[in-house]
């Protein structure tokens, strides 16, 4: 039995899981898992299946590092090797300084493990920024840019396309300020943000995608354990199907829910590194080879520690290798040789640190190790083998390795950017994913003490808890604001981060907000009789985890009188379904109250809870009403009785009360105070330096180019002198002309240009082409005429024969008129004696001469003759096609009559035998049908040859049958030309 082949199976199973449309021709997505050490890239186009984008070397992954040396900028391993060299100019690891102020602990052991790198405070924000040189700094933001950017090439280079929209991974606990600096960075790289995506949630769902059929009601728990670089996810996902409405259609799909989180942000395989280079830095120092201290050199630090991200890969294969290092320090090699147990007991400390997670996960949600039904391992630090001893104990089961460590999160946050983007349909995954840092709202109210006196109280109210799925909306009443206000976003109970994390986290204040035209909207409605409320504020957690404020609106209501034709009929089933459907995704609601009693809903108010209030809400308004109504009833009873009257002739409509709300939106000015963003005279700026850099690197690839042109020009010219057929097709003054303006040119290139624009190179170049080229285009048609006369004489003999058929053919094949073959008799002759004169002028002439019979009059001559058979052979098909349907249908007219005469001949003499019936009407009956079932059907007779035709038809392509369409293609004369004008026969 055969076994297929894994990569194809996968293949066809993503074109199943991802329906193309078919006029989507040059959409293609990607996504972009930007860690911390590696940067993964995905597409998808149409026809294509989701796929990894190889880089130019080949490889699956890049290095997340970026370079700049001398003018030239350089990214992945290119930038790796300049940084060993020049450490200070290879910026890498920058995905931990994202949104973080200069004084945050991981900018602190940022310098700690890399103290080679000018860090200094961003003057306005207070962020990170790398002091390159005197002249130029760098933001965090356009360092991730650029790289963004280069995945973006990377990823057009692959597909051929333009790519603008991605889905972009992100560790799951990065804060508001992390994920707008993310947000920030892709803007200046010109991509367009579908999402961004918990990189546990992308792994989740690129688990599910296979699995779909595996899915069901039942809930199926799972823990990714996910260990990379810098950091340690552990997630409790649930996979179950649910039934979502869609228009008014119920739909049953997988969802994947986030249940638990915990996490370690500085667990990861880089901190094993750097315990791995220091070690190594004190045994050289140990060794005393030379008095410099290797910690103190930055170019030997960067040996260290690429030589130590080696050793731990081996370590994990081997239990033991030998380190070696040429030149580390003042010319001085270092070998050493080290076991897996001395690379283990340097990290004993972070091996204990490696439940933690496991733990958080398990208390955030709520469950025991034994409802986990299956263990996953992810990430490239798994695979150290101690790590999966302490993960195999705590599972006390085979730990999982069905997923791919490396390309799990980029392959699922391709699906994703395929169903949020235009052009694809996908089966639908939902993604539901948890809030990892709550948020509440804090503001400000008067209240009144037990002595009569004021004073201000601060009222906390939870917008999203610890745990909260999003994407979510949800809208928050003021009920007791009358005039403007102003209210705080910040992080709720933090209870459950260590105290090292809330450090890490910098879980400050979010926003301030201030509300204006509170005032007067108040006034303007209380004069109309309107009653207040509350103030709504709109809140919206979106797909990135990002939150924002909408809008703000004061609400109102008032009654009014409305006509009525006929009592209120029973709400239809269609519209209680969009009653269901605005339910389930409308917004939830939170109202803040001093006594807690006027809170109408919960954060986990349910659906019938929020139907039930607002149902009472509108019992108690129309008590209300009635209350109201008593004081003036004589004057509405005279109103209504009038209108009664006039409606009885209208069809009995009355006037009755109904309450309508009434919104004023509200301004709002709101004030980041965690991490202020960039101003758009910062974006405009960044943008600004990032495409002067774009701009020199692109004329730098330009210059380099033209010089590698000019330089190849050169080589090829002075090898090409000394052959044989170029010494014949030039003179001794030709080519001592090429060879001197070679050697100026080869020595100018090493001089005077070794450092000039594209345009001078370019110009050099054509210089030398006007002396070379003549001499290369004689030598290519010298080589080239025996063959292109040849053909043409072939062509001109079997025009002569096709003509002397055509004259001796019978009449009843003649399908050409007599000017049509003396026109064609003609050309060939005049062809002929061109060939002739032609000849003999080039066999007077000299090999260094201009050619007098040259190919492209060849080609000229060639196609003449080639469009005129053409013509007379397409004109012979055509006509003789016509010529036998005409008799067809001649026959099957004649049989036609044949049959009627033999019906009015048989009604006329019923004295006839049966079997003379039979016999004298069966068989033209049985032709007539089955030729009238050809003509039908649509049918063409089919044309038989004659063994007497004169012409031999070739075969032609049914695209050409119609004679206008063979004439039109006839026209044309196609012929294959280089850019020098010689023709390829």
């Amino acid at each position: 039995m055969m076994v297929p082949d894994v990569r194809w199976t996968m293949g066809l199973s993503l074109l199943v899981l991802l329906g193309i449309i078919g006029s989507s021709s040059g959409v293609t997505i990607m996504s972009i898992d930007f860690g911390s050490e590696w940067i993964k890239v995905a597409v998808v186009a149409p026809g294509v299946p989701m796929e990894i984008v190889l880089n130019k070397e080949s490889k699956r992954k890049t290095p997340g590092a970026v370079s700049f040396r001398n003018g030239e900028r350089t990214f992945g391993e290119d930038a790796l090797t300049t940084g060993i060299r020049f450490p200070a100019n290879n910026y890498f690891y920058l995905l931990d300084l994202l949104g973080k102020k200069i004084d945050n602990p991981i900018v602190e052991l940022y310098k700690k493990r890399f103290p080679f790198y000018n860090i200094e405070a961003d003057p306005e924000r207070g962020t990170v920024v790398f002091r390159h040189n005197d002249d130029t700094t760098y933001t965090v933001e356009e360092l991730i840019a650029q790289m963004l950017a280069y995945a973006k090439d990377m990823a057009m280079s692959h597909t051929e396309q333009r790519i603008k929209d991605c889905v972009i991974t992100v560790p799951p606990f990065f804060n508001q300020v992390e994920r707008r600096a993310m947000l920030t960075a892709a803007e200046l790289a010109g991509l367009k943000v579908l999402s961004l995506m918990s990189s546990n949630a992308a792994v989740a769902l690129n688990y599910g995608m296979f699995r779909r059929k595996e899915i069901n009601a039942t809930a199926h728990n799972i823990l990714f354990y996910d260990m990379g670089a810098s950091s340690t996810i552990a997630t409790i996902v649930s996979y179950q199907t649910v039934k979502t409405k869609d228009r008014g259609y119920t739909e049953t799909n997988p969802q994947v829910t986030v249940l638990g989180l915990g996490y370690d942000r500085t667990l990861g395989g880089l901190e094993m590194q750097m315990r791995l280079r220091d070690y190594l830095a004190k045994k050289f120092n140990e060794i005393k080879k030379t008095p410099n201290n290797v910690l103190e050199s930055p170019r030997a630090l960067a040996k260290l520690m690429k030589e130590a991200g080696r050793l731990k890969k081996v370590l994990s294969a081997n239990s033991d290798h030998l380190s070696q290092i040429e030149g580390l320090l003042d010319e001085e090699d270092f070998k050493l040789h080290v076991s897996r147990e001395e690379f283990e007991e340097l990290c004993t400390e972070l091996f204990d640190r490696v439940q933690a997670p496991i733990d958080a996960a398990l208390i955030s949600a709520a469950m025991d190790i034994s409802a986990i039904d299956q263990f996953i391992i992810v990430g490239g630090a798994t695979r150290i083998p101690k790590i999966q001893s302490i993960l195999q104990g705590v599972w006390g089961r085979e730990l999982g390795k069905n997923i791919n460590a490396d390309e799990a999160a980029a392959m699922g946050a391709v699906y994703r950017a395929a169903d949020l983007g235009q052009g694809f349909k996908v089966k639908k995954f939902h993604v539901k994913e948890a809030v990892v840092l709550p948020i509440e709202v804090d503001f400000e109210r008067q209240v009144e003490n037990d002595d009569g006196s004021t004073s201000t109280k601060v009222v906390k109210r939870s917008l999203f808890a610890f745990g909260n799925n999003y994407p979510q909306k949800k809208v928050m009443t003021f009920n007791k604001h009358t005039t403007d206000f102003s209210f705080y976003v910040n992080y709720g109970d933090l209870s459950h981060l260590s105290k090292e994390e809330l450090r890490n986290a910098n879980a400050e204040n979010i926003s301030h907000v201030l509300v204006s035209g509170v005032t007067s909207a108040f006034q303007k409605h209380q004069q109309e009789g309107s009653e207040p409320k509350g103030i709504k504020a709109h809140f919206n957690m979106d797909d990135s985890g990002v939150l924002a404020l909408n809008m703000m609106e004061a609400v109102f209501e008032k009654s009014v009188l409305v006509e009525e034709d006929k009592p209120k009929e029973e709400e239809s089933t269609l519209s209680k379904l969009g009653t269901e459907q605005e339910r389930e995704g409308g917004e939830k609601e939170e109202s803040e109250d001093a006594e807690g009693k006027e809170n109408k809903t919960e954060e986990d108010n349910t659906e019938k809870k929020e139907q039930d209030s607002n149902n009472q809400a509108k019992k108690e308004n129309k008590e209300d009403q009635k209350d109201d109504q008593k004081s003036d009833k004589k004057e509405k009873e005279e109103d209504e009785k009038k209108a009664g009257t006039d409606k009885k002739k209208e069809g009995e409509k009355e006037l009755k009360p109904k309450q309508v709300t009434v919104k004023e939106e509200l301004n709002m000015t709101i004030t980041h105070l965690d991490v202020p963003d960039m101003t758009e005279e910062q974006v405009a700026a960044s943008k600004k330096k990032l495409e002067d850099i774009n701009a020199a690197e692109r004329a730098r690839h330009e210059r380099e180019a033209a010089r590698n042109n000019l330089e190849s020009y050169i080589l090829d010219a002075q090898d090409k002198l000394y052959q044989e057929d170029y010494e014949q097709a030039s003179t001794d003054e030709q080519r001592a002309a090429i060879r001197e303006m070679c050697s100026t040119l080869d020595e100018w290139i090493y001089d005077e240009g070794a450092d000039v624009e594209a345009s001078v190179y370019k110009e050099k170049l054509k210089e030398l082409s006007k002396l070379f080229e003549p001499i290369k285009q004689r030598v290519f048609e010298h080589l080239n005429r025996p063959e292109a006369v040849q053909a043409l004489t072939d062509m001109m003999n079997k025009s002569s024969e096709f003509v002397q058929r055509a004259r001796d053919a019978p009449p009843e094949l003649q399908f050409f008129t007599d000017v049509e073959i003396d026109t064609m008799d003609k050309l060939i002759t005049d062809t002929q004696k061109w060939l002739e004169d032609k000849e003999e002028q080039q066999q007077t002439q000299a090999l260094s001469d201009e050619p007098k019979l040259k190919l492209n009059d060849i080609g000229e001559k060639l196609g003449a003759l080639d469009r005129e058979i053409k013509y007379l052979v397409n004109k012979a098909k055509i006509t003789k096609a016509k010529k036998d349907k005409e008799a067809a249908e001649a026959k099957v007219k004649a049989e036609k009559e044949a049959k009627e005469t033999g019906k009015k001949k048989n009604n006329t003499d019923n004295s006839k035998s049966s079997k003379s019936k039979s016999g004298g009407e069966t068989k033209p009956d049985t032709e007539e049908k089955d030729t009238s079932e050809k003509i039908v059907t649509g049918e063409e007779p089919v044309i038989q040859e004659s063994e007497e035709s004169p012409y031999v038809f070739e075969e032609e392509s049914e695209e050409n049958n119609s004679e206008e369409d063979r004439r039109k293609e006839d026209i044309e004369v196609e012929k294959k030309a280089d850019d020098k004008g010689h023709v390829e026969l």
